[in-house]
């Protein structure tokens, strides 16, 4: 009887969240591909050449960001995350991501710089105590999540934010009903292959969301600003967090 091989995305799983390990390993923990994906024609060519308008976007809303810590929310790949120690710069800036090797690339892009404040957590169980951060950086996180883990982050995300502090979300836009890459049905099936929680995500109402993850810490949410680019495709989205009265 021959026994059947184990599905190679095991291989990586080392205490990783299921859908991280299931669906993505082949982006964000196989050596050869981190490597590759880590080049920013790469990069941008993924994001049909939206890359820098929208790291130029969500570096113009940091630029008016409250006073205290700044946390990005899991790495990426690209120039973000230099663009943004380099504006912080010398305050320090805060980032966590469950996988080493995408913490150890972050590092290398700095220079193993004391600025970065590198820590290896799962978003939904952050270590960190609350009201920890006055800006939280999600940058194209949300979508690669199931509902429930999305849910958890965004709960954290509240319950570390301080009253007064931002939340910042680089992502896709709502359901792009009338987009030329959602309409043709190759290009909207290719896209849900490669992103299987991102029909959930379209669908997802942020700012209703965010208030009933906030409730729970006395916290409420108001989408501030906004920009869409690509047609509505995508969006960068600055949220205000105020305690409530």
């Amino acid at each position: 009887m021959k026994i059947p091989k184990p599905a190679f995305y095991k291989y990586f799983e080392d205490g990783m969240p299921w859908y991280l390990v299931r669906h993505y390993w082949w982006a964000y923990l196989w050596p050869v591909a981190v490597w590759f994906f880590d080049h920013q024609p790469i990069i941008n060519a993924i994001l049909f050449g939206q890359y820098r308008k929208l790291m130029d976007a969500t570096m113009a809303r940091l630029a008016h960001r409250p006073k205290g810590r700044v946390l990005q929310l899991t790495c990426v790949y690209g120039e973000l995350t230099p663009k943004l120690a380099a504006a912080l710069h010398p305050e320090p800036l805060h980032i966590t991501d469950v996988a080493q090797i995408q913490l150890d690339v972050a590092r290398r892009k700095l220079g193993h710089s004391d600025q970065l404040m590198a820590t290896r957590m799962n978003a939904e169980h952050l270590g960190y105590e609350d009201d920890s951060f006055s800006t939280i950086v999600l940058f194209f996180l949300l979508h690669e999540m199931p509902e429930e883990a999305r849910r958890n982050t965004l709960a954290e995300c509240m319950r570390t934010l301080v009253p007064g502090g931002v939340l910042l979300m680089t992502e896709y836009a709502p359901r792009p009903q009338r987009h030329l890459l959602y309409r043709f049905p190759p290009s909207r099936w290719l896209l849900v292959r490669l992103e299987p929680f991102l029909g959930t995500f379209w669908l997802e109402d942020m700012e209703p969301l965010l208030n009933e993850c906030g409730s729970a810490h006395g916290k409420h949410v108001a989408a501030i600003r906004e920009e869409t680019f690509f047609s509505d495709f995508y969006r960068v989205t600055e949220f205000s967090i105020a305690g409530k009265s």
